[in-house]
């Protein structure tokens, strides 16, 4: 009597077993359909423009608040992102104060304004180093220079080339000439191509890992013109990028889905300008 308890005490703890590894087996497969199935849709904003926009002079890791139509640019976007009904599960900005108040702006008019943002600073604009604060012209003249070429020459040639690679040429050249200008404990180098590129790549795959764990769809990351063109280009080479880069609040998508980026659309203007309608 004891024995048969016993081989049928042992039979319903094998079956009992294999309906938990059964469960377990289905659980697992559908977590896998749904990473397999998600899809996360990334809204790039370049901020609004800022006092040293206005007077063009160079602007990477210093910082400058936005112009009364820096702000309104920033207001329309988030009025047509809500007539788009468009909200966002997760946002982010770089450390820099000018993405912040962006990103402030955006929120407060699409309908989301009390919620919160993640700063995260490998999301800001190139460093440009000593040459932060200085002439547009002037720091480009420097690279020309430092490249055999006339100011007009190199213009030229940054057009024919495409922005995308013309940046991250100038990027190598400015923190080869930096190197000689850098005081320690004083300033920052300007940064190479490749520092710029992993750190913006990093930052980018840290964001979607984070979604696909959460469950988010929708992600806003308000960022850099140059920042933002450098992703695009390194996501997508054949990507159509504008020849004199992104505009202030223009809206660049790109859509995550089984493992592979794609870019969706590029310095779209249309939610800044629906937003200006209302």
């Amino acid at each position: 009597m004891n024995m048969k308890k016993l081989v049928l005490g042992m039979a319903a703890a094998l079956l009992l077993t294999g309906c938990a590894r059964g469960a377990s087996k289905t659980e697992n497969t559908a977590e896998s359909k749904t990473q397999e199935n998600s899809e996360v849709t990334i809204y790039f904003a370049r901020h609004g423009k800022t006092m040293l926009n206005t007077v063009d002079r160079s602007q990477g890791w210093i910082d400058a608040p936005l112009t009364p139509a820096g702000i309104e640019v920033a207001e329309f976007l988030g009025k047509g992102l809500k007539k788009a009904d468009i909200t966002f599960d997760k946002v982010y900005t770089s450390s820099s104060g000018r993405t912040q108040e962006t990103a402030e702006l955006i929120l407060e008019n699409n309908g989301q304004k009390e919620m919160d943002y993640t700063k995260d600073k490998r999301l800001r604009e190139y460093n440009f180093g000593t040459y932060e604060g200085m002439m547009n012209e002037d720091m480009q003249a420097a690279v020309a220079e430092a490249d055999g070429k006339t100011y007009e020459e190199y213009m030229e040639n940054m057009q024919k080339d495409g922005f995308y690679k013309s940046i991250l040429h100038f990027a190598d050249v400015l923190a080869e000439l930096d190197k000689e200008n850098v005081e320690e404990g004083v300033n920052w180098a300007a940064e190479d191509s490749q520092t710029i590129v992993d750190r913006l790549t990093a930052a980018l795959d840290d964001i979607v890992a984070d979604a696909e764990k959460e469950g988010h769809k929708n992600v806003l990351v308000v960022s850099h013109g140059m920042s933002i063109i450098t992703l695009l280009g390194e996501l997508d080479s054949e990507a159509e990028l504008p020849p004199t880069g992104l505009k202030n609040a223009s809206i660049s998508t790109v859509v995550y889905k089984d493992g592979k980026y794609s870019v969706d659309a590029v310095n779209d203007m249309t939610y800044v300008e629906n937003g200006e309608k209302e």
